[in-house]
């Protein structure tokens, strides 16, 4: 979803053209949702931040759970409460099965060549079948279990390094490491960070791209700028796909190289496939029931860099900052791994089924600070949401964010208690799932275009936040007496505001072996 501060002077400046005290209304045939006033060719923008899913709630709170709004030109409704969303995410399914076409991130998916954002039809079930049945299944995660058992024993290395140095840690800037070495090494069968320029060229271009993807193109919210590029989104468009289009043909034809002298080999044998191996079969199988192209294996590969390394990077880094804050939380949190884990060995993935107070942590992380704050669908049947008529082609986003805030469905919704997901026994409450089975939390979405890397996700999130609890004490070292500000700054996947800089401590002694 865009940020909108960027460019609020130009807006301003393009509708001083006009009269600015001038308010209409937008011309209802039908009976829309209820609407702010809006201004001639911004329409709301003047109502929005920087930090969209925000202001969005602040205008739910006078308008209702139901909103039409103008992005310029462009019409959209906003969705802010469990119950409309279940209207729109499951009972109306059918009807919000697309997502909208946004100029930006359309052209960086080769338009929309991927998986994320290719309309519902035939590639996008052959797709998510796939996720299901190989790329993403349990069989293929456990096959990669050995590669994120790894990347923790390093990440752990590290920061035992750091803390016997005395050193501070870039919490966010480590833990996207750890997670592009996951995915790079799951997808692509490299370590991100063995070749340093390597390294710096993938993380750059993961975050230009969700940069660029996270922007507003005022290009296509006013219509008289549809042929402008004010922003000059086009060159940096072009210039970062092209980069990535390189990359990726070079990694691309290593791996066809590769395959070719597996096939000349007497037994052929190739152990454990990693994504793009699986991708690189369906690609050269001509009896595939969809035949896929490399621009839609690379739109592949790149939602799974844009999806899988800053969100679980950034929902640790939030995890660890409340845990700093409540640090009640974080004694019952290690009392609970000492008793269940010890202390002569280090949590493993096996271990979390195990640790359901560490469950309850991620899950009471995602609600207040959930890595996909808005849901983005498009409606495309005319239908009646909450009462309203929802004209087809409109735009539709759930406010994940607002919803995980609602004082009317969480008791003391801003306080930090993963208490709410036990029960009184401690053990877990199961009917508040973050799967998109419970409409009050939808940190992966719901129904059929739900994040299908969801348990992936919460393996990575919930395995190296253990680790990091029951390993190290955390010393923030910006001088902070009292609490740490939990601000949020903007971006796609809702990153802190001020970034979390800790010194670690060991608290293990002997430290287990890594």
């Amino acid at each position: 979803m865009p940020h909108f501060q960027d460019y609020l002077t130009l807006l301003v400046f393009v509708a001083s053209i006009v009269v600015a005290t001038f308010f209409i209304r937008p011309q209802r045939k039908t009976r829309l949702p209820p609407s702010p006033r809006a201004l001639p060719i911004i329409g709301h923008l003047h109502l929005l931040s920087r930090i969209p899913h925000q202001a969005f709630s602040k205008l739910s709170n006078r308008y209702g759970p139901v909103m039409y709004l103008l992005f310029g030109s462009k019409p959209c409704v906003v969705v802010s409460s469990p119950e409309i969303a279940r209207e729109c995410l499951k009972t109306n399914e059918s009807c919000f099965l697309n997502r909208p076409r946004m100029a930006n991130i359309d052209y960086l998916t080769y338009g929309s060549a991927d998986f994320t954002l290719a309309p519902y039809g035939p590639y996008w079930k052959f797709m998510k079948k796939l996720c299901m049945t190989e790329l993403l299944n349990g069989r293929t995660l456990e096959q990669h279990l050995p590669i994120r058992g790894d990347e923790k024993r390093r990440f752990l290395q590290l920061l035992l390094s750091k803390a016997k140095a005395n050193e501070a840690v870039h919490v966010e800037a480590e833990l996207l490491t750890l997670t592009n070495n996951i995915i790079s090494r799951m997808a692509l069968r490299k370590r991100c960070s063995e070749k340093q320029d390597e390294a710096e060229e993938v993380m750059k271009l993961v975050e230009e791209m969700c940069e660029l993807a996270g922007k507003a193109n005022l290009s296509e919210m006013i219509w008289f700028c549809k042929n402008l590029d004010f922003q000059g989104f086009g060159k940096r468009l072009k210039d970062v796909r092209d980069r990535y289009d390189t990359m990726m043909e070079r990694i691309m034809k290593e791996h066809e190289e590769a395959r070719l002298k597996k096939k000349e080999m007497v037994d052929g044998s190739d152990g454990i496939k990693d994504v793009l191996d699986i991708l690189l079969d369906i690609y050269e199988d001509e009896s595939s029931e969809i035949k896929l192209s490399r621009e839609n294996i690379k739109g592949f590969i790149m939602n799974m860099f844009g999806a899988g390394t800053d969100t679980s990077a950034v929902t640790i880094e939030w995890a660890l900052a409340e845990l700093i804050n409540h640090p009640n939380v974080m004694a019952k949190a290690r009392q609970e791994i000492d008793m269940v884990i010890g202390t002569s060995k280090i949590v493993e993935e096996s271990d979390i089924s195990n640790l359901p107070y560490i469950q309850a942590i991620v899950k009471e992380t995602l609600r207040l600070h959930p890595t996909g704050p808005l849901i983005s669908r498009e409606c495309t049947q005319d239908c009646v949401i909450g009462g309203y008529e929802i004209p087809a082609k409109t735009p539709v986003f759930v406010n994940v964010w607002a919803i995980g805030r609602d004082p009317n469905h969480w008791e003391n919704p801003l306080e930090f208690s993963p208490e709410r997901f036990l029960n009184k026994e401690g053990s877990e409450k199961s009917e508040l799932d973050v799967r998109g089975q419970h409409f009050h939390l939808l940190p992966f979405g719901s129904g059929r275009r739900s994040c299908p890397g969801a348990t992936l996700a919460l393996q990575v999130v919930q395995t190296n936040l253990a680790a990091m609890i029951q390993c190290f004490e955390w010393k923030v070292t910006d001088g902070t007496q009292g609490t740490l500000d939990m601000e949020e700054g903007p971006g796609i996947s809702l990153p802190r505001a001020n970034p979390l800089v800790c010194v670690p401590v060991a608290r293990l002694s002997p430290f287990p072996s890594i």
